[in-house]
């Protein structure tokens, strides 16, 4: 289906927007939360169905920075703003809904909706239950192993840092971590286990210890990743560091020429991905 509005158009097939026909830049998770939103314009989105729509109910992340993230990056694509919203407005304690007339590709115009709401029981006990279930989950795997294989490689995922001194950075910059985390444990989940909710791993760079890391989650290796300003411009590092003797087996920096991120996402989840393939997948031992 393709949606039009303003001088946008959106195929929510392939998830490519554009403007005044011109392809625009937006990425991939934001896509799916613009996807969402113009399929049911005029309905309150609560952030739970936002939640699942784009990260499924089977990822554990932190999703208040995600959310955050995604609508910022969707507000950034539409050049829209969240105090003075002409697409995407904010319903405080609700969720998110799109308030710009919105016609498909047949020509028929979306309506509002009633407002969708769930009971907050039915929200904790989901939440609830999708937590135990992952732990089960986890536990077994790092205890029982898969298929007689040996238990997984556990990949421990530390909230990302912002060092350049912006505080406008923080969201987008912890969200990343977040991605990272989602995109790896759709890797192989018979070989790794991916650990990224951890309370200590939501410790900022100052008091991280890796030492207590590796015994509080029992993980293999950790992931790190720091913003940072540079003589020339921005610069993301990214590090992949095997545990058990804290050696960095990858530590490599992405030039960001772009300060409002602009294809950062998409260049870090790669990056940790080739480490991940290189370093554990490819049959290298922990």
């Amino acid at each position: 289906m393709v949606y039009k509005f303003g001088v946008f158009e959106f195929d929510d097939t392939t998830r490519e927007l554009r403007k005044n026909g011109r392809a625009a830049a937006i990425e991939p998770q934001p896509a799916k939360a613009l996807a969402l939103l113009l399929a049911r314009a005029g309905d309150v989105i609560a952030r739970e169905e936002m939640r699942d729509a784009v990260w499924g109910k089977d990822t554990h992340v932190d999703f208040d920075r995600g959310l955050a993230y995604c609508l910022s990056q969707v507000r950034t694509a539409l050049g829209d703003s969240g105090d003075n919203p002409r697409f995407v407005q904010t319903i405080p304690k609700r969720g998110f809904k799109f308030i710009a007339p919105v016609s498909s590709e047949a020509g028929q115009a979306s309506e509002a909706a009633q407002t969708r709401e769930r009971p907050p029981a039915w929200q904790i006990g989901l939440a609830v239950a999708g937590f135990v279930l992952f732990a089960i989950l986890v536990f077994a795997r790092i205890f029982l192993g898969s298929d007689g294989a040996g238990p997984p490689a556990v990949i421990a995922v530390s909230i990302f840092d912002n060092e350049t001194g912006n505080s406008a950075y923080d969201r987008p910059v912890a969200g990343l971590s977040d991605l990272v985390v989602e995109h790896l444990a759709k890797i192989d989940r018979d070989r790794i286990a991916v650990i990224g909710n951890a309370a200590i791993l939501r410790q900022p760079r100052n008091i991280r210890n890796l030492k207590s890391v590796a015994e509080s989650v029992r993980a293999d290796y950790i992931l790190l990743g720091q913003l940072q300003q540079g003589e020339t411009g921005l610069r993301f590092i990214t590090h992949f560091i095997r545990l058990k003797d804290e050696a960095h087996l990858e530590a490599n920096r992405l030039p960001v020429p772009d300060p409002d991120l602009t294809g950062l996402e998409s260049a870090v989840v790669a990056e940790f991905d080739r480490a991940l393939r290189q370093h554990v997948l490819s049959g290298a031992a922990k």
